[in-house]
């Protein structure tokens, strides 16, 4: 049978109405001994269509051992709030679980098959529209940011509830829902140079995470001020020591 392209009369053939960004993180450590060592990479796309809903698409390696990759594909509607979200990872190159998160405005649901738990079906009702989640993606890490009030200045806010695929500092387990607060300070605009480029920058820290099983230690992240919160770097104290750095970018 053959098949064939339709267009509509007065219309180019092509359709192309989103905008694309792709690049590459660079995991890097911070610890002496292992100053600017590469641990991992990530690479990624965000799609952002003609209604300003979007799409980021990461894969994921963490090559310290148990080694960690991940797979994500996570999508939020016209608002930035999120809508579903797809998550696949292995642990020592041995398959850990994937799992297909959906996010409506009175609950969270949860749908996956693990290493440790098997089956599992999840269903967590929520004290209002869930407003951003953690896959664990790096890229993703900056899109909580949008949700502070930098009209309030400097200092401390709030996000009373995220929802996390894996409550493991890494995301290394699951990925199943795990409910969670985060505290987020505010630094200031900032010139960020990475290896992608220069770029004006909002400078946040992360400072607080209650209900985590470990205390998370405090971690900076620099993300673009053109509004896509587009990350640009990150470095995380404590026993971590960890540092991130966007080293490349294509916009398409």
């Amino acid at each position: 049978m053959a098949s064939g392209t339709t267009s509509t009369p007065g219309l180019p053939i092509l359709q192309r109405d989103h905008r694309s960004v792709r690049g590459t993180i660079a995991y890097l450590s911070h610890k002496p001994d292992r100053y600017l060592q590469e641990r991992g990479r990530e690479y990624f796309m965000i799609n952002v269509h003609s209604d300003g809903s979007r799409t980021c698409i990461a894969h994921c390696e963490i090559d310290d051992r148990p080694s960690v990759m991940r797979d994500i594909t996570y999508s939020l509607d016209p608002q930035w709030l999120p809508t579903d979200c797809f998550v696949r990872i292995t642990v020592g190159d041995r398959f850990m679980g994937s799992g297909w998160f959906r996010f409506h405005p009175q609950y969270a649901e949860c749908e996956a098959n693990t290493r440790l738990e098997g089956r599992v079906s999840q269903r967590m009702d929520l004290q209002r529209r869930l407003l951003t989640f953690q896959n664990h993606a790096i890229a993703c890490d900056a899109w909580h940011l949008r949700l502070y009030d930098r009209s309030k200045g400097a200092g401390v806010q709030g996000i009373e509830q995220i929802l996390l695929s894996s409550p493991d500092h890494r995301g290394a387990t699951g990925p199943m829902l795990f409910s969670i607060a985060l505290g987020v300070e505010y630094v200031g605009e900032e010139k960020c140079t990475v290896k992608a480029g220069t770029f004006d920058a909002f400078h946040f820290r992360f400072v607080a995470s209650p209900g985590l099983p470990q205390e998370h230690p405090p971690y900076d992240v620099w993300c673009t001020a053109d509004g896509e919160f587009l990350f640009l770097k990150g470095a995380v104290g404590g026993y971590m020591q960890t540092y991130y750095e966007l080293v490349e970018l294509i916009r398409g």
